[in-house]
């Protein structure tokens, strides 16, 4: 018969120690109440700018074209006192916050409800400025996709070469290449297929570049990739005026990729003509989101991928060839991000010009760390950033109670990355080994 366990008792009365208190991490209160205030901030600017701000009246929506098989009517509700409510919601969210806090899987959820019922006000303020005309906002959803696409694809170039460890701030170079060598192909075999492949193994030699002196030299991986922006800036806008201007008919004049309407999906009210009547490029921009993330979360590929990007020691040790990975995965995200900088040519424009990326590598960096480098969260983050995009020039047709000046209404992608990425991310952390060379012994 086996003694029990003899358990001394607790001590207690007058003397008995008193227990200490568990204490909640100073700076995860402080990072709290920013936040909190950052929301309730937020919420009174709504009520404030957007709600009392507002002209009487109502503000109308337009939901569908005349073009679609299903009509859906134009929604008019009063705009200033659906402002003011909308700005009282955030207002809660943030005083709950302040008080009581939201877990930290759920503040995702609650950062874009606040993003999401702001724009929603600040529409409602925007179309009280022109009575009686509804804001087609199928259209801008539409043409936020059509600007948020480069951003999508450049923040999944991000994400691929980051997961491995490469830190990749050369996107802004291989947009830019892809869109110069998209243009160049397709307007020199008048192929809008060969530009698409040109394009993409353009970004895949800037990729090349990155991954040889990033990995093989171990050069800093921040100075490589702001060296080879410049690099890739100086070398198109050579060429451009070179050779484009000179002949502009044989370099310079690519087809633009015409839509390709899905039957029986196009006519989806809402739904079908915002993602089922696009070009080729966002039709596969839709398989790489699906691919990248499956892929990263749910292969082999994408466990070895995380392994050299958070321990590569550990992944080494295990027999995984830390190197070979991460030359596939940068130059893999190279030819990604040329598939974005074709878009911008041959997707949308029609022709090459001189910086024609204009910072949109950097706004996709950013969109790899508000999405936490994840690609569900990049690409809703680069879906916020293409509306702002979108907005300056849906609010200088519309018109607002208060004429906004055009270089304001330009900020407003920068500012829109900025303040998400400083006021309502919160803090983050890269892959552990992300900027890290790894020497082998």
């Amino acid at each position: 018969m086996s003694a029990e366990p003899v358990t001394a008792p607790r001590p207690s009365g007058p003397d008995a120690p008193i227990p200490t208190p568990q204490v909640a991490d100073p700076r995860a209160l402080r990072r709290r109440r920013i936040q909190g205030a950052v929301i309730v901030l937020t919420g009174i600017v709504t009520i404030l700018a957007w709600g009392i701000g507002a002209n009487p009246g109502d503000a109308s929506f337009a939901f569908s074209s005349s073009s679609d098989t299903v009509h859906i009517p134009v929604l008019s509700i009063p705009g200033g006192p659906t402002a003011i409510v909308l700005g009282a919601i955030i207002v809660v969210l943030g005083i709950w916050h302040l008080v009581r806090g939201f877990a930290q899987p759920a503040m995702k959820y609650v950062t874009a409800a606040v993003i999401l019922l702001f724009s929603l006000a600040f529409l409602c303020w925007a179309a009280t400025g022109q009575p009686g005309t509804p804001i087609d906002l199928l259209g801008a959803l539409q043409l936020s996709i059509f600007a948020a696409t480069p951003l999508i694809l450049g923040a999944l170039a991000g994400i691929v070469g980051e997961r491995s460890g490469v830190i990749n701030v050369a996107i802004e170079g291989q947009l830019l290449a892809g869109a110069f060598a998209g243009a160049l192909f397709a307007s020199v075999t008048h192929s809008e297929g060969v530009g698409i492949v040109g394009a993409a193994l353009a970004g895949g030699l800037i990729g090349a570049l990155l991954a040889v002196f990033a990995i093989r030299y171990a050069v800093n991986q921040v100075v490589l990739g702001v060296v080879l922006n410049l690099l890739v800036l100086g070398l198109t806008s050579y060429l451009y005026h070179a050779l484009m201007q000179q002949d502009a008919q044989t370099y310079n004049s690519p087809s633009v990729l015409a839509p390709i309407r899905i039957p029986g999906l196009a006519d989806i009210p809402i739904i079908g003509p915002l993602l089922f009547d696009a070009n080729i490029i966002v039709y596969l921009m839709y398989v790489l989101i699906v691919v990248v993330d499956v892929g990263l979360f749910r292969t082999r590929w994408g466990l070895r991928t995380r392994a050299v990007g958070e321990h590569p020691r550990a992944a080494d040790t295990v027999g995984i060839n830390v190197h070979r990975i991460r030359y596939r995965n940068v130059m893999l995200a190279g030819l990604i991000a040329g598939l974005g900088g074709a878009f911008l040519t041959i997707g949308a424009v029609g022709s090459f010009s001189a910086n024609i990326s204009s910072g949109k590598g950097f706004i996709a960096l950013a969109a790899v760390i508000f999405g936490r480098w994840s690609p569900r969260g990049a690409v809703a983050a680069a879906l916020l950033f293409g509306f702002t995009n979108e907005l300056q020039v849906l609010l200088s047709v519309v018109g607002t109670p208060v004429q906004i000046p055009s270089a304001f209404l330009s900020m407003l992608p920068y500012v829109a990355t900025l303040f998400a990425v400083a006021g309502l991310v919160g803090r983050v952390s890269a892959p552990a080994a992300d900027g890290v060379p790894y020497m082998k012994n």
